[in-house]
């Protein structure tokens, strides 16, 4: 089962807080492992103004409140935005499928300091990343639940609201889920 360009919904039980009611858009994923970001969960207090001025890049638009998104627990350091398909990077731009594409080039920044960039867009810090069968292992310990991607939550909705909607997507309500695992 490929997941690539799915996304991943939290289970009430998720034991490691970095993932409680995250939703992590799935950029990756082979025998080698998988790799997404979370698109719903926000750095805290650091703006895209901030970090352009941190790798001084010029501003040619106002970006004071444009958010930046903590994609996951690895290389916390290391930036990806993952943003529709339409943009593609001079340098490097991975196809995830017809509708979503991520770059982690700092071309994409550029041309989103100078209005040039994907005007769908989440910008991420880190990334989640799990090894061969990790990812599998987790869902069939119903961890997680999946769903195909919608650019509507991924892009539009507010952050707090993405993980209901992913359930609400899934016909499944918040409010009826079991934080206990079981099996029929």
């Amino acid at each position: 089962m490929d997941l690539t360009g799915k996304l991943l919904i939290a289970m009430p039980a998720m034991g490691d807080d970095r993932f409680a009611q995250s939703v992590v858009f799935i950029c990756a994923h082979s025998p080698e492992g998988a790799m997404g970001l979370i698109v719903n969960k926000r750095a805290d207090d650091l703006r895209l103004a901030d970090l352009l001025e941190q790798l001084d890049i010029a501003q040619g638009r106002d970006m004071t409140n444009l958010p930046v998104h903590f994609g996951g627990p690895v290389e916390h350091g290391r930036g990806f935005v993952l943003h529709d398909y339409g943009y593609h990077s001079a340098i490097s731009t991975l196809d995830v499928n017809e509708d979503f594409a991520m770059t982690a080039t700092m071309d994409i920044l550029e041309d989103l300091a100078l209005g040039r960039g994907p005007l769908r867009n989440i910008v991420a810090l880190g990334y989640a990343g799990w090894g061969p069968g990790q990812l599998e292992a987790e869902l069939s310990q119903n961890a997680w639940l999946t769903v195909e991607a919608d650019k509507e939550i991924v892009f539009s909705h507010a952050d707090g609201s993405k993980w209901e909607s992913a359930l609400q997507k899934l016909g499944v309500s918040a409010v009826t889920l079991s934080s206990e695992a079981g099996r029929a």
